[in-house]
């Protein structure tokens, strides 16, 4: 794979806060990005489907190529994002303001929901759940005193 400015791996998929945690819905945005990022790689191919000599021969000097089917069809192919938004601010007020943070962790959700999830045995979640209530005291300041 040909490297962007050198570099042939992404680090800390997921990771927030300097990598001190870990979000599933972060990870669903970075998995975008660097998605995106290998579609780059790949490069533009150019050949006689790309071209699309013909189509510059029917619109000529003055014609517009926005309205055509093959200039949509390259645009998808190009950019096909699976939770970015880049629709027109009207539809996206009109469903709802779903923001890009709610987007990816709904489908960080839905592909738990499509593996199955993994059951821990119930010794080993009651140990996690246990774990993470310390971790909670710790960071957890005391309440202020009433007065």
């Amino acid at each position: 794979m040909t490297a962007l400015a050198g570099a042939n791996q992404i680090y800390g998929a997921g990771m927030v806060e300097s990598g001190v945690t870990f979000d599933l819905g972060q990870l669903v945005v970075d998995d975008e990005i660097a998605r995106m990022i290998r579609h780059i790689l790949e490069g533009i191919p150019v050949n006689e489907d790309t071209l699309l000599l013909g189509d510059i021969q029917d619109v000529g000097w003055s014609g517009e190529f926005m309205s055509r089917k093959s200039t949509l069809h390259g645009m998808r192919a190009m950019s096909a994002p699976r939770i970015f938004d880049r629709g027109v601010y009207e539809v996206w007020d009109a469903a709802g303001r779903v923001d890009l943070a709610r987007r990816a962790r709904d489908k960080a959700l839905a592909l738990l929901d499509e593996d199955g999830g993994c059951d821990l045995p119930p010794d080993v979640s009651a140990e996690l759940d246990a774990i993470v209530a310390r971790a909670d005291r710790a960071v957890t300041p005391p309440a202020a005193p009433d007065g």
